[in-house]
């Protein structure tokens, strides 16, 4: 997080030590001001940057259709036979110059904050009883590759969400605070409001799975392939009891 201390001479200034970045406040205090203009001398960056990441998938035949069912099992009776897992990840960075007023004790800061945001490779699982090739592995991949294309296609929309509500909170608003705190402050704020929102959003794509894991395309999956699904999954069962 680069600082650099002073940018200009600021003298004789008595200002309130509090942190100013609400919207809508009243027009800039003579800091305020010179803080916007003089931290920018070398052209205005994005206050807010945020960019999401796709970091691709891999499917995996390993785990038996018994695993899956013991790793998901939500209600009893549940049988998986096919599981998408997707791991978010969530980074924020922030850095700005810093003017200090060594006679008031006050600093400014602007700051420019970064977020990153992205998925470990999603893995794709179909049950090891389901040979690649065959028509149940096809059908029950198919249905798989459902939850990788809404995680997919939510990602652009949580970045333009949270894109969003910083801008309206960082863009071009100046901290003023007590000298050696603007910075600490700022990462205060973000770990503990924004952090926990942006994941927040992010695990909302996990309730966009529950259309389409409906009892009724359960219904379908088990008997599709001339109930080739079923009958894999009764001879196992009936194998181990």
């Amino acid at each position: 997080m680069p600082t650099s201390v002073p940018l200009w001479p600021l003298l004789g200034l008595s200002l309130p030590l509090c942190l100013l970045m609400a919207a809508g406040t009243a027009a800039a205090t003579p800091l305020e001001a010179r803080c916007e203009a003089g931290l920018d001398g070398a052209g205005r960056r994005p206050a807010v940057r945020v960019e999401a990441h796709d970091a691709g998938y891999r499917v995996d035949n390993s785990l038996s259709y018994r695993a899956l069912t013991r790793i998901k099992r939500e209600h009893a009776g549940d049988v998986v036979l096919g599981l998408t897992r997707a791991e978010s990840r969530v980074a924020i960075s922030v850095e700005g110059s810093i003017a200090a007023d060594a006679d008031s004790g006050v600093e400014c800061m602007l700051p420019q904050v970064a977020v990153s945001l992205s998925y470990l490779p999603i893995v794709v699982y179909v049950g090891s009883e389901f040979a690649p090739g065959t028509c149940a592995y096809r059908e029950i991949l198919a249905h798989e590759m459902r939850h990788l294309k809404a995680y997919v296609e939510y990602l652009p929309k949580v970045e333009s969400k949270v894109r969003a509500s910083l801008a309206s909170r960082f863009d071009g608003r100046p901290v003023l605070a007590p000298q050696g705190q603007a910075l600490a402050r700022v990462q205060a704020e973000l770990d503990g409001r924004w952090m926990p929102f942006i994941k927040g959003e992010m695990g909302k794509a996990k309730a966009l799975q529950a259309s389409i894991d409906s009892p009724g395309e359960y219904a379908r999956l088990s008997k599709v392939c001339e109930g080739e699904v079923q009958s894999l999954i009764g001879s196992t069962r009936r194998s181990r009891s």
